[in-house]
């Protein structure tokens, strides 16, 4: 009888999944929404407690269908293995931080960073995902030279002429908007990639044509940007009673695309469809596309791909424009809002520099990197709401920081997860912890 129920358990997958999808609706989700909305907290209850359990389902379905698989083996695993470690070592130093500054809260202020954008309502989630945007184009960025085997760490540049260019057809291209709101905005985004791209492609054909490495070239280009940027906005678009650029029209300002309606109240725009958009061509390219294998095999090795007779200079090129067009397109969208203003300043702007430390968090993968983008805007939402605990926001800075210095980690911590890995299943296959000795005896 216990046999058979164990068997029964074993092979229905769909029934343990159902299971765990209500109990996290019943005690867990309750506990992770707080809304005077019971309707709300029943739609979001719902939604979350499916997806979840749809998850738990593919895996349990996965195990069964593929019985040798070994994720020690598996490069995935132990590369995602290795940011969650990261991850966690990032939070745990941040609950150690707060213990020391506020014990009697800290428990309860760890809870609201784990929390994000779900601490509130649909408000703070739709902040989140509007915070998040910057951040994870810039990551799609950086990610994409390193798939390809350069390092731009000029995303900054990038972005920051991109929103120049972006915020001068918003405020000079009005005609545009007569004709269509739309044509407009996007004529804006546009340029701005044009002019990422054209700023990502000199250090690229510097690396191409003249072997210059492309992040000394790149980090001297970002004080270009800086000063070229201030000087631009004082010469044509600037606002002398505000100290800024002058505003944009409303036709150039990213549309909500109805959004307001899922999270009303909150800043969010058509921005993280953009996003999303961006994602999927960049996974498309970089996976399906001989394109995308030129790519990366001029990165992998590029004396190699000049010998299989890809044009391994061009390929550069390209790369770098790429690149450099999606922080464009970032510091469009990043500008074209309602309230947000370039301004003369001799600062290089920061979002830049984080998408370095999202791309290495997502593994440069675009999936990750949104994954990872999004994780970062919970974070920062959490932060915001420290502050009514008496905590300071910068607490959220430095757990970034640690998880970055984690993830720059990654070679050791993935041979970390990859040791356990291997030990728990060869423990699991003979039965015999001391195996693991014996065969590294033999080797």
């Amino acid at each position: 009888m216990v046999e058979k129920i164990k068997n029964y358990f074993i092979t229905n997958y769909l029934g343990i999944s159902t299971g765990f999808s209500l109990f996290l609706f019943i005690f867990i989700i309750p506990q992770l929404f707080e809304d005077s909305d019971l309707i709300i907290s029943l739609i979001r209850g719902i939604i979350f407690s499916i997806v979840v359990g749809y998850l738990v389902y593919k895996f349990l379905l996965f195990r069964r269908n593929n019985p040798n698989f070994v994720p020690s083996e598996s490069k995935l695993v132990v590369d995602a293995g290795g940011s969650l470690v990261a991850i966690i070592v990032g939070l745990l130093f941040g609950l150690l931080l707060m213990l020391l500054v506020n014990p009697g809260q800290a428990f309860y202020g760890f809870s609201i960073i784990l929390r994000g954008g779900l601490n509130r309502n649909f408000k703070s989630l739709g902040d989140m995902i509007f915070f998040s945007v910057p951040i994870i184009l810039t990551g799609l960025s950086v990610a994409f030279a390193f798939r390809t085997g350069l390092f731009n760490i000029g995303a900054t540049g990038q972005l920051t002429m991109g929103a120049f260019v972006a915020v001068f057809i918003g405020v000079e291209w009005g005609a545009l908007g007569e004709i269509h709101p739309l044509l407009h905005w996007g004529t804006a985004l546009l340029f701005a990639m044009i002019a990422g791209g054209l700023f990502g492609a000199i250090p690229g054909l510097l690396k191409a044509y003249r072997n210059v490495n492309e992040v000394v070239a790149s980090i001297m280009l970002n004080y270009v940007a800086m000063y070229l940027n201030t000087m631009l906005i004082v010469a044509y678009i600037y606002n002398r009673d505000y100290a800024r650029a002058l505003d944009i029209e409303e036709t150039a300002i990213t549309p909500i695309m109805n959004l307001d309606l899922i999270f009303p109240g909150s800043a969010i725009n058509g921005g993280i469809v953009v996003a999303v958009i961006v994602v999927i061509i960049l996974h498309i390219i970089l996976n399906k596309t001989t394109f995308g294998y030129e790519l990366k095999a001029v990165g992998f090795n590029r004396n190699a791909s000049k010998y299989a007779g890809m044009n391994s200079k061009r390929n550069i090129v390209y790369a770098m424009m790429i690149s450099g067009a999606v922080a464009g397109l970032a510091g469009g969208l990043m500008f074209l809002v309602a309230g947000k203003h370039l301004k003369p300043e001799n600062i290089l702007i920061p979002e830049g520099f984080t998408g370095i430390a999202i791309s290495l968090l997502g593994l440069s993968s675009p999936i990750g990197v949104l994954l990872a983008g999004l994780f970062y805007g919970s974070l920062q939402q959490g932060g915001y709401y420290l502050q009514l605990l008496n905590f300071t926001p910068e607490i959220i800075d430095i757990i970034i920081a640690v998880i970055i210095y984690a993830s720059a980690l990654g070679l050791v911590l993935q041979k970390f997860v990859k040791m356990i890995l291997k030990r728990k299943f060869l423990e699991k296959e003979d039965g015999e912890p001391q195996d693991l000795a014996v065969e590294g005896s033999d080797e």
